[in-house]
């Protein structure tokens, strides 16, 4: 008989489904999506005050355009006859530190920073110099800023107000802030860009940064999907494809009434 090992994360039992304790089907219906994926990552619900946040932290994600590799591989791959599940596994395949995977390493730079500034006594400030002169030291650059498109991406700042009006913009945010305030400074055009936000906003919740990139990889497999289907009824097959050439053709600037 093999030896028995735990999880626990889902108790499956005959007629019964529980995740982390709760019953699925209670859930359903009951509970929001982010709530639900929060509760599996993390084990517990979130408090309600930090809702709007996640779920501005997953929205953030879900599609930034056709020429990204996350979305300009599922295409590739529809175009050559591959199946959904393949496009999706491809494009998750390529987001890495350069696209979509610096969520990671900015949480561990932001955790070594604000640990610096506590053993050390210093302000935020001067946590973000030393920070930003170890890693130069070390030959690396500080991940999460900067943007081949966005001078001040829109997401960044509404993940700020966010993380005001949920009541955790502490050590992690304003270190973030003063890193940005010392590229400035320095005449270097290195916003803290929506990768950076995401990171410094799930050090404030406490999520550990093994997990990070997933607040990226989950939402963008809903751009994936899109693109896949599109190439798929648009576009003919094994096309060549110029990712300058893409034009948007979608509907027109809408505001949301709600």
């Amino acid at each position: 008989m093999a030896d028995k090992w735990q999880t626990a994360i889902t108790e499956v039992r005959p007629n019964e489904l529980r995740l982390r304790g709760y019953l699925v089907a209670e859930l359903m219906g009951r509970v929001s999506f982010a709530e639900s994926v929060w509760l599996c990552w993390m084990g517990e619900l979130p408090p309600e005050k930090w809702l709007p946040l996640i779920e501005a932290v997953l929205q953030a994600g879900v599609d930034h355009g056709a020429t990204p590799p996350s979305a300009l591989t599922p295409r590739v791959i529809a175009g050559t006859g591959g199946s959904l599940s393949e496009a999706i596994a491809g494009g998750a395949l390529s987001i890495n530190a350069s696209h979509g995977g610096a969520i990671e390493g900015c949480m561990r730079a932001l955790e070594r920073g604000v640990e610096m500034m506590r053993s050390g006594g210093f302000d935020h400030a001067e946590g973000a110099r030393r920070l930003l002169a170890d890693l130069k030291h070390e030959g690396r650059r500080m991940p999460g800023f900067g943007h081949r498109v966005h001078t001040q991406d829109p997401r960044t700042a509404r993940l700020r107000e966010l993380a005001e009006e949920a009541g955790v913009y502490g050590d992690f945010l304003k270190l973030a802030d003063a890193i940005e305030a010392q590229f400035n400074a320095a005449g270097k055009a290195l916003p803290l860009n929506v990768d950076g936000a995401v990171g410094a906003v799930l050090c404030e919740l406490g999520v550990d940064p093994l997990i990070g990139n997933a607040f990226f990889i989950l939402p963008r497999v809903a751009g994936m999907v899109a693109h896949f289907a599109e190439e798929r009824s648009r576009e003919k097959v094994m096309r060549r494809i110029d990712q300058s050439a893409a034009e948007y053709d979608g509907p027109a600037a809408r505001k949301l009434e709600r």
